[in-house]
């Protein structure tokens, strides 16, 4: 859903863009969470980002292995 809100006052749009700014992150996502607090309502239920579903299907590779090989390596030179 999209809103056009008008004559907001300037200190609540001060007050809006500080808090943006201080938790870096948009003025959209700042008002619409203030808008829920202010509500009294709950977040929604968050959307799963897990890997769960991947559990118990590894299927050992050592063509896989050989490749990613050199990414197990510390170049000395490099970490100082």
């Amino acid at each position: 859903m999209q809103y056009t809100i008008r004559n907001i006052p300037p200190s609540i749009d001060r007050e809006l863009r500080d808090r943006a700014h201080k938790r870096r992150e948009s003025l959209n996502k700042t008002v619409v969470e203030t808008l829920r607090r202010g509500l009294g309502i709950g977040q929604e239920e968050p959307a799963f980002a897990d890997l769960d579903d991947l559990i118990g299907t590894w299927i050992p590779d050592e063509e896989f292995d050989r490749a990613v090989a050199d990414q197990d390596t510390v170049d000395e030179d490099q970490w100082r």
